[in-house]
């Protein structure tokens, strides 16, 4: 008597389920392309990752080189100087990166959205979305433009005195400049359709308490951006060891002199394959990139889900 509920139990959680999947079938349909694409050029690749235990031979592929156990971790490690300048100027770079971008992300935001004249707003906005289409190997000749020592205009202002191409101190300024200006305008965007779904009565009625424009960005605007803020940080910690390749590597034109303070671990890599094409190496150099970034992600997402969960990605 007892098996028979319990069968029929089972029985309509299976019917359940293929039931939810024929009902859905027009969703997963549409999700299959991105699915099929995020399994081949980001899960399949991975399989690459074995190079950086191997000692790569072109006559013999990926799979019958022979192992080298973590040989290509060593040189990596051991190579101190590289690696602590290369190191030093990724995590720098990103926190400077990061923290300037998402405090002028949030300020342009509102800004844009506090803008008496939309319409204005409006064309603000897209003006400053432009850049971000702008290719880098297109940027490092806007750049040359300004900072080369025959013809730059900002040379030119400044009597030919600084040779900017052979000068490293001055990069990490320039740098910042170039990024702000490529990435600011379409990370305000982001934020702005936050802004867009605010309820406007929590506005109504805080101006109805007296409330000044800045009491309503710092009570009602600002705790509305915070979860918004919390997982554009925390998806930027997966990548606290990429950089942008095209910024250090095109814009600074790969110049040596300059390494000091622009050679980051990506166009170091990107560097190693073009002059050595020593893959096993690169392999082992992304691989630590990835590694880091995973744990680093994980110990971020655990910290933010201890003290506001709603906010943690998972």
């Amino acid at each position: 008597m007892s098996s028979k509920p319990k069968t029929a139990e089972l029985s309509g959680k299976n019917d359940g389920f293929w039931h939810n999947v024929f009902k859905h079938h027009a969703y997963l349909v549409l999700a299959l392309p991105a699915v099929l694409v995020l399994f081949f050029f980001n899960y399949v690749p991975m399989a690459g990752l074995v190079l950086a235990f191997k000692s790569y031979d072109y006559t013999k592929g990926i799979w019958f080189s022979p192992w080298n156990g973590i040989d290509n971790f060593k040189f990596l490690i051991q190579s101190k100087n590289d690696f602590i300048r290369i190191t030093r100027n990724t995590l720098l770079y990103y926190v400077v990166f990061t923290a300037l971008g998402q405090f002028l992300n949030v300020v342009l935001a509102i800004a844009i959205d506090q803008f008496a004249f939309k319409r204005v707003g409006k064309t603000m906005q897209t003006i400053m979305i432009i850049p971000v289409f702008v290719s880098y190997a297109a940027v490092q000749f806007i750049v040359m433009a300004y900072l080369s020592s025959g013809t730059g205009i900002i040379n030119n202002m400044l009597g030919g005195k600084i040779p900017f191409y052979r000068s490293a101190e001055y990069w990490p300024y320039i740098l910042t400049i170039v990024k702000i200006w490529n990435g600011v305008g379409y990370g305000s965007v982001l934020y702005m359709s936050v802004l867009a779904g605010i309820d406007t009565s929590l506005y109504e009625a805080a101006s109805i308490d007296g409330a000044s424009k800045w009491q309503q960005i710092k009570h009602v605007t600002l705790p509305s951006l915070i979860p918004m803020i919390t997982v554009m940080l925390l998806l930027s910690v997966g990548g606290i060891m990429h950089s942008d390749t095209g910024l250090f590597y095109q814009v600074t034109r790969n110049t040596g002199i300059l390494y000091e303070t622009t050679q980051v671990i990506d166009s170091y890599v990107l560097n190693a394959i073009m002059k050595n094409s020593n893959f096993g190496f690169t392999a082992a150099t992304t691989f630590f990139q990835s590694i880091v970034g995973l744990l680093l992600m994980l110990l971020a997402n655990g910290t933010v889900k201890k003290i506001a969960p709603e906010n943690s990605l998972f």
